[in-house]
């Protein structure tokens, strides 16, 4: 099975602060591509067969662009929010249509940074369900407790993302149920596609710039997506993160999707076995996903759950576990926590490369 990564960053200057001039960060590699707010950049790996060639590629790039920045008197910071309250500015076509589109929601996309991981289709109705009902694993990745200066969940990433949208966008952000066939999945991206050409028409976008910039492949933006171009299977749930538990976190997932191959995946008692794999019913996987968005690993019910299906929940170090302050954050302390995370994953980065 193929995976492949796609890894956001916040990018800053010297104090802290994001910065405002990235472009001539996409011109060192071609996997390096332009989120629509400037201090927002995209890390891609081409496919990879495993774990090492996953550390291989995804390493090198991430060298390549972190020698970049440095020369420019900049760092990237592994965080899910830039933890401040910024007045960012929406840079691409797509992302002024959205705004027009969704308003005051936009600002929770704007804010947020995560990691997207791409399977191989194979069994498609296993891979979909499996990767619905593993969507507590990002508490293993959480990585920014506050968003606009405010603590809300160990992933405010999520929690800002999945939970304040207007109830009209919810359904293009939240978590779906699992499907009993392909095509129960196609029918819902049908119905959410031409719901979302009646709220541009109403925006006032004609329908050709609507479909230049918008595709039934991109119509959602939920943890699980089904995508035909690539073809691929993505799981977009868990936060930007440290690259090494990234990684970790990958190769973890992708051994549980090969099983999907020669295993059932089947509702009722959890767990790997040696013919099926056991996933919650819905509802209960909705508790255990808010838990673990609300308090990540610290949540003894999402530790076992995730143990359970086959995660080693002790060798991650999710970086909102580690921030330890009040219910408000002063801009100073973010800046400070920008600083010291931009220091951690240049670390992190000369550790996966070898420090050469």
């Amino acid at each position: 099975m193929k995976i492949g990564v796609e890894a956001e960053y916040w990018v800053i200057d010297e104090s802290g602060e994001l910065a405002t001039e990235t472009d001539e960060l996409f011109d060192v590699s071609e996997y390096i591509v332009p989120e629509f707010v400037a201090p927002l950049i995209e890390i891609q790996t081409p496919p990879v067969s495993g774990t090492e060639e996953l550390r291989r590629e995804f390493g090198r790039t991430l060298r390549t662009v972190s020698d970049a920045a440095e020369d420019k008197g900049q760092s990237l910071v592994p965080l899910g929010t830039p933890l401040t309250r910024e007045s960012l500015e929406i840079t691409s076509e797509r992302g002024r249509l959205l705004k027009s589109m969704y308003g005051d929601d936009m600002e929770y996309a704007m804010n947020c940074a995560g990691t997207h991981v791409h399977f191989d289709r194979g069994n498609v109705v296993r891979q979909l369900n499996l990767l619905t009902a593993l969507d507590p694993a990002l508490a293993l990745v959480c990585s920014s407790p506050y968003i606009s200066g405010n603590r809300v969940a160990c992933s405010s990433r999520a929690a800002v993302y999945r939970y304040e949208s207007h109830t009209t966008f919810a359904r293009y952000r939240d978590l779906w149920d699992y499907v009993e066939n392909e095509d129960q999945w196609e029918a819902r991206i049908d119905e959410q596609y031409h719901t979302l050409q009646v709220l541009a028409r109403e925006s006032g976008i004609d329908p050709e710039t609507f479909g230049n910039y918008f595709h039934r492949d991109d119509t959602v933006l939920t943890p699980v997506r089904l995508r035909h171009k690539s073809p691929t299977v993505e799981w977009r749930a868990p936060d930007t993160a440290l690259p090494s538990q990234i990684i970790r976190l990958v190769s973890e997932m992708s051994n549980l999707l090969q099983q999907t191959e020669y295993k059932d995946v089947t509702i009722g008692e959890t767990g790997v076995r040696t013919e099926q794999i056991g996933i919650p019913p819905f509802s209960e996987l909705r508790e255990l996903s808010e838990e673990a968005i609300k308090e990540g690993v610290a949540s003894l019910r999402v530790q076992d759950y995730l143990t359970t299906m086959g995660f080693d929940v002790s060798r991650y170090y999710p970086i909102s576990q580690r921030i330890e302050n009040g219910w408000t954050l002063p801009r100073e302390e973010a800046l400070r926590l920008r600083r010291e995370y931009a220091n951690e994953f240049k670390n992190d980065v000369e550790m996966l490369t070898g420090g050469t």
